[in-house]
């Protein structure tokens, strides 16, 4: 792509994908983000209130997720994931105190369903049985018109999974999107099963070595560059506006809109992309001490069942509770505080800390966390590429056959970046 350039808009996980695929391709680019940091709904912050770096949310990948494992090696950054030894869940009932760890074995066979020692307490394999009919679903099929509600597995396997995964409840989500999971992680056995977290947070793992990463390379990045308009003229666009200054695109140049769906319509008004109110809630609490992590085992996270929260993290003195599809639920609407303190409480049965305070709270409400993935929104999903010849779209709403997670999202900037790339070479 010599001389030619490539515009991406938004440096979010999608728009940094994209980027970073582009460079290590020789190819020229600009990355333009609205906010003064990178990085967009994953990032880390240094927070006043509880004096910690934090990160606006928690994330989990697997290490199934090859686009997002191939992402942070090119990035340099592969070491700062951290995770159990082997493919196994730590979970915790609230509200009857019980406990115990999903493991899945290595290997094609699933013999972890036919171990009561590894499988979800107080299942049998006739119940993993009668799901299977998810791997057969249909566009317009949600997780509960295929999964017994009344079994156990559904509370302690198809709900927290659905909702960690679509963020939204088995009711709402599309169960194709969450079989496009299954399939690429579960059904391949343990080692591609296992969970991954941020060892330090989010940014130093996916987030500054990137933009560390681009600019080694030569890209031009841009904070508090808002995109206010795209002009177009015969079938491309031709000019970005960013208010008080405007590029002129000439021919063979590139533009990736990376932005959410929100923000999407404002600047393509003729695209209907899924909408993006899912909401998530964290709290993150700081402690007197570092947190014993005995009840986590060597993972960084363990579920919670029967409460308000869904997935508690631990790092050090930092307590970081995760309330998905918090939109759907009703949590939304609870004041800040009384969610704090009903979630703390949980958080003491499920960490085993019996009467121990917390010093400080952060709550944060990502009003705008995900697209909406029901059937009805999947279907709305955008290709990458459109209708102008020189505009591609990325972003976890894009068609990228997974659901809007880390991996959806580096999956789509990948995609977007090989559409730019294999024009260039065709126009070469």
């Amino acid at each position: 792509m010599t001389g030619r350039r490539v515009h991406i808009i938004g440096a979010g996980l999608s728009g940094l994908a994209a980027a970073v695929r582009l460079v290590d391709a020789g190819a020229k680019v600009n990355v333009y983000e609205s906010a003064g940091h990178a990085g967009g709904r994953c990032r880390s912050f240094y927070d006043k209130a509880l004096g910690r770096e934090i990160d606006n949310g928690n994330h989990m990948i697997m290490s199934g997720n090859h686009s997002a494992l191939d992402f942070v090696k090119r990035i340099g950054s592969h070491d700062a994931l951290t995770g159990p030894a082997d493919a196994s869940y730590p979970f915790v009932d609230v509200k009857s105190g019980k406990r115990w760890r999903v493991r899945i074995n290595d290997g094609l066979f699933p013999a972890w369903v036919f171990d009561p020692q590894a499988r979800v307490p107080d299942t049998n394999l006739l119940d993993y049985v009668k799901a299977a009919g998810i791997a057969f679903a249909g566009r317009d099929k949600t997780v509960s018109d295929l999964v017994d509600k009344n079994d156990v597995l559904y509370a302690r396997f198809w709900e927290p999974l659905t909702l960690a995964v679509l963020n939204t409840t088995p009711d709402l989500g599309q169960a194709r999107l969450l079989w496009s999971v299954i399939r690429e992680t579960f059904l391949l056995g343990g080692k591609a099963s296992r969970p991954l977290a941020a060892r330090k947070g989010l940014g130093p793992a996916f987030v500054d070595p990137a933009i560390a990463h681009l600019r080694a390379k030569g890209a031009d990045i841009r904070f508090n560059a808002r995109l206010r308009a795209a002009e177009f003229s015969e079938g491309r666009v031709s000019a970005l506006d960013f208010g008080e200054k405007k590029v002129a695109l000439p021919a063979g140049d590139e533009v990736i809109l990376a932005i959410p769906p929100s923000r999407l319509k404002q600047i393509v008004p003729s695209l209907d992309p899924p909408d993006d109110n899912a909401s998530i809630l964290n709290v993150h609490y700081r402690t007197r001490h570092p947190v014993p992590a005995t009840p986590l085992g060597d993972s960084p996270f363990i579920g919670m069942i029967s409460s308000d929260a869904h997935w508690c993290f631990v790092r050090d003195d930092v307590v970081s509770l995760t309330v998905s599809a918090s939109h759907a639920i009703g949590m939304d609407d609870v004041p800040n505080q009384r969610a704090a303190d009903d979630m703390w409480r949980e958080t003491q049965i499920a960490l085993d800390l019996g009467n121990m305070p917390y010093e400080a709270v952060r709550v944060i409400r990502e009003r705008r966390a995900t697209p909406d993935q029901s059937p009805e929104a999947a279907k709305k999903r955008l290709r990458p590429a459109t209708e102008w010849s020189n505009l591609t779209l990325a972003g976890d709403h894009t068609a990228t056959g997974v659901p809007a997670t880390i991996e959806g999202s580096i999956r789509s900037g990948d995609r977007a970046a090989a559409i730019a790339l294999n024009r260039g070479r065709a126009a070469a």
